[in-house]
C-alpha cells in the first residue's frame, strides 16, 4: 500500500518566504519517490487536491495556534496518514522540522540584528508580547521535554545545536537533514537578459565596464544584514579601491528608504541598486557574479543554496546553517559576524578579482555541490527516516 504523508504548515503561499517555498518543493520530491503527500495548512489559496486549507472560513490572514490545532486533529481523525510531518511544534506529529530554527534562537538573533544594546534588550523583552509566537515557543519547549515526542529534524548543524543548547535535547532525539532546493531550474534567457540590461542602464554602465555584481536577496533586510553589506562597500572602497567595479544588487520587497539613506550617507549610493521583488531568482542569479548574505540569523538560507546550485560563489556568516553545504575559502567566504565589516569588506574585495570568482565556480562544479544541495537528496533522507519511524511503530 502506498505510504501517505501529511505535511503541516501554517500558510500555503509560496510568496510568503523560504519556509513555504521549501514545503512546496519537498512535496513533489517525496511524491516522486512513490509517497502520497498532502499539505495541511491553516490559510492559503489553492485548487490543488493534495492541499487542504483547514481554517479558510476563519477571519484574518492568520489563525491562533489553538484553532489550527483543533482543525488539524479533526482532519486527522477523519483521514488516514502513515506519517505526520509538521513544521510547527505540534506534539501529535511524528516529525517536527522547524523551517525557521528554534523560536528561542530566532528571538535572540532577531534582537541582535538591531545592533544597539538597549534596543536589543527591549526587543527580547517585547518578543513575548507576540501571543502567537509565545504559544509556539511554549509548545516547542514542552515538545522537547517529552521523551516520546516527535523526532526533531534539523535543517543544519546550527539548528541541531540550538535544540541542544536551549532545550537540552539529547543527540539521539535530533536528526540532521541538511536543507535543499530544487536544482536545474529552467532559466528564461530573455528575462535574464532584460535584468542585465536594466541593471546596467540604471547604474549607468556598459558591458565594456566589466562590472562585478554582488546579489543580496531577502524578505527581511535588517535581519539578513543589508546594512552590513552596504557598510562593507564603503570600507572596501576606502581600503581596497576599485569603486568602479563593484556593485550591490538588492532583491526583495522590504522597505528600502532606510538603506538608500545609509548608502547616500556613506557615499556608495551609486554602487547599489534596488530591484524590488523578483519572481524567479534563478534568472537574476544567472547574470550576477557573487551572492552575498551577511545574515544575523538564518537556519539554512535557500538563497545561498540556490546561488551555489547556479555555480555562484557566496559570502555569508556562521549564523547561517547553509555553511554546512559548502567549504570556506573554496566555494565562498564565511565571516564570523555581520558586524565584522572589515572581514566582510575583505571577502567582497577577494571576489572583485575575476580569477578568484572563476576558481570558486570551478570548485563548485568539480565538487558537484548541486547534487549535495538537491531537494531530491532531502526527500531520499526523509523517506529513510519515515521508514525507520514506521518500523518503530510496527506499521512497516
Amino acid at each position: 500500500m502506498q505510504k501517505k504523508v501529511a505535511i503541516i504548515i501554517e500558510r500555503a503561499n509560496i510568496t510568503l518566504g523560504g519556509a513555504e517555498r521549501s514545503v512546496f518543493e519537498l512535496a513533489p520530491a517525496l511524491s516522486g519517490l512513490g509517497l502520497e503527500v498532502d499539505i495541511l495548512a491553516a490559510k492559503g489559496q489553492t485548487s490543488t487536491k493534495n492541499i487542504h486549507i483547514l481554517c479558510q472560513d476563519t477571519f484574518g490572514k492568520r489563525v491562533s495556534p489553538l484553532v489550527f490545532e483543533k482543525e488539524l486533529k479533526k482532519h486527522l481523525s477523519e483521514n488516514r496518514y502513515d506519517i505526520i510531518h509538521s513544521v510547527l511544534p505540534f506534539d501529535f506529529a511524528d516529525i517536527y522540522q522547524p523551517r525557521g530554527g528554534t523560536y528561542t534562537e530566532l528571538i535572540v538573533r532577531n534582537a541582535a540584528s538591531y545592533q544597539n544594546k538597549l534596543l536589543s534588550f527591549c526587543k527580547r523583552l517585547t518578543a513575548f508580547a507576540n501571543l502567537r509566537r509565545t504559544t509556539f515557543l511554549r509548545a516547542e519547549r514542552q515538545l522537547c521535554k517529552e521523551p516520546g515526542g516527535p523526532v526533531i529534524v534539523a535543517l543544519s548543524n546550527y539548528v541541531a545545536g540550538q535544540f541542544k543548547r536551549h532545550y537540552a535535547v539529547s543527540d539521539e532525539r535530533v536528526v540532521v537533514i541538511l536543507n535543499g532546493v530544487k536544482i536545474n531550474k529552467k532559466i528564461d534567457a530573455k528575462q535574464a537578459e532584460r535584468f542585465r540590461t536594466q541593471i546596467l542602464t540604471r547604474l549607468g554602465l556598459k558591458e565594456a565596464d566589466n562590472p562585478i555584481l554582488f546579489l543580496f536577496a531577502a524578505y527581511n533586510f535588517r535581519l539578513k544584514g543589508l546594512s552590513a553589506a552596504i557598510k562593507a562597500l564603503k570600507y572596501k572602497t576606502e581600503k581596497y579601491g576599485l569603486t568602479h567595479k563593484t556593485y550591490l544588487i538588492i532583491v526583495g520587497n522590504d522597505r528600502a528608504h532606510k538603506y538608500i539613506s545609509l548608502a547616500k550617507k556613506l557615499g556608495v549610493d551609486k554602487q547599489i541598486l534596488f530591484l524590488g521583488s523578483v519572481q524567479h531568482i534563478q534568472n537574476i542569479l544567472s547574470i550576477i557574479d557573487v551572492a552575498i548574505l551577511p545574515t544575523f540569523y538564518d537556519p539554512c538560507s535557500r538563497f545561498i543554496l540556490e546561488a551555489l546550485s547556479a555555480d555562484k560563489p557566496v559570502i555569508t556568516t556562521r549564523f547561517n546553517g547553509a555553511i554546512d553545504l559548502f567549504t570556506n575559502n573554496r566555494h565562498g567566504k564565511i565571516i564570523d559576524e555581520a558586524t565584522d565589516i572589515p572581514a566582510l569588506a575583505e571577502a567582497v574585495s577577494y571576489f572583485t578579482d575575476r580569477s578568484n570568482i572563476q576558481k570558486a565556480k570551478d570548485s563548485i562544479t568539480a565538487d558537484n555541490l548541486a547534487e549535495k544541495i538537491s531537494i531530491k537528496r532531502v526527500a531520499r533522507q526523509l523517506e529513510s527516516l519515515y521508514e525507520s519511524i514506521l518500523k518503530r511503530k510496527g506499521l512497516k
